[in-house]
């Protein structure tokens, strides 16, 4: 009967938690490279974020800081991973000081969770669970949500509001209306 061996520190095959990051920041890389971002890398680690992406917008900038997190396995029926980061022998969670995103990698399904940091700041705890039909869980809205990093459309659809009763009050519009703006006109 053999026994079995605890596998090197230094085996390239073992699983390990640093090198699963770097998978994920890569993969992270590919996806925001594909939609387009400029993206920049800060020198070292020293940084609360991993990568800074620049959305190119104009005549506006945005730039945001996004933190990659990444997880593997089911605990409680749950992918999991925590908005937190080491400070000396304890843990803080990120504030929108900190980052604008957490980009969140379940790494087994290859499936991304882009979470606005003040989200995450009163809960840190995340939890996810793609593998549930329930659209309630708290992160599940944003699964795959590449949106909230585009750029804003230049030009915002237009929303026209009428009304066919003749007897509707003029002047009496309906809860958020704002008077419409003159356009000019092009040949």
């Amino acid at each position: 009967m053999s026994k079995s061996h605890p596998s090197r520190p230094d085996d390239p095959n073992r699983p390990n938690t640093k090198r699963t990051g770097e998978r994920s920041e890569a993969a992270f890389l590919y996806q925001a490279s594909q939609r387009r971002f400029a993206i920049c890398k800060p020198w070292g680690d020293s940084e609360r974020y991993d990568f800074i992406l620049d959305n190119r917008p104009q005549p506006k900038v945005h730039l945001f800081r996004i933190q990659i997190k990444c997880t593997d396995c089911l605990r409680a029926d749950a992918y999991e991973t925590r908005a937190t980061y080491t400070v000396g022998n304890s843990r803080a969670v990120y504030t929108k000081r900190d980052i604008d995103f957490i980009a969140a990698h379940v790494v087994p399904l290859n499936i991304w969770y882009i979470i606005p940091v003040e989200v995450c700041t009163p809960q840190p705890m995340l939890r996810f669970y793609p593998h549930r039909q329930a659209k309630r869980m708290r992160l599940e809205k944003y699964r795959e949500a590449w949106h909230l990093l585009d750029p804003p459309l230049p030009n915002p659809p237009i929303t026209i509001h009428a009304c066919i009763d003749p007897d509707y009050p003029e002047g009496d519009y309906p809860e958020g209306y704002e008077p419409e703006i003159e356009l000019p006109e092009f040949p």
